[in-house]
């Protein structure tokens, strides 16, 4: 009996493949491309990953047109930073998920070819995302501590 009941459910899910859905979260996670790819243009997440990666577009932008001095580009550039770091980290998670939880969540049954590209996407997302995190952490953290140097010079 639990056998019919589960045949409905696992025959709505649409199949998709974990080695398109971590390449799409590699090259266009941080505009949302795998969330739409896993769950729709209806996903809320998804539509979540564009705004905050275009404002830190625009501020590298503003970086590198101003200059560093420019506070507001200093600003909305740890947004790109931060939506790298969790499309990569996104990516990893998709990568290495048990053929068992991608079968329940996305209906793929096994993988139908090699798993290498995958596990190449993986390896990429692991070296470009904790690159970003480094980076995003060590801009924020210089911009901080100018930040308190330029106050205390400015009280003295």
């Amino acid at each position: 009996m639990s056998g019919t009941s589960s045949a409905p459910a696992a025959a709505s899910i649409r199949q998709r493949s974990r080695a398109i859905a971590t390449w799409l979260a590699l090259l266009g996670g941080s505009l949302g491309l795998h969330r739409f790819y896993l769950h729709g243009a209806a996903d809320v997440w998804g539509w979540l990953h564009p705004l905050p990666t275009l404002v830190g577009a625009y501020g590298f932008w503003r970086l590198r047109e101003l200059g560093v001095d420019d506070v507001a580009g200093s600003r909305l550039v740890l947004f790109l930073g931060a939506m790298l770091a969790i499309s990569m980290l996104e990516t990893i998670v998709i990568g290495l998920a048990s053929d068992e939880r991608w079968s329940a969540l996305h209906g793929a049954r096994r993988a139908r070819g090699p798993a290498w590209p995958t596990y190449v996407a993986v390896g990429l997302a692991l070296a470009v995302g904790a690159g970003a995190a480094m980076a995003t952490i060590a801009f924020a953290a210089q911009q901080y501590f100018e930040s308190r140097v330029e106050r205390r010079a400015a009280l003295s």
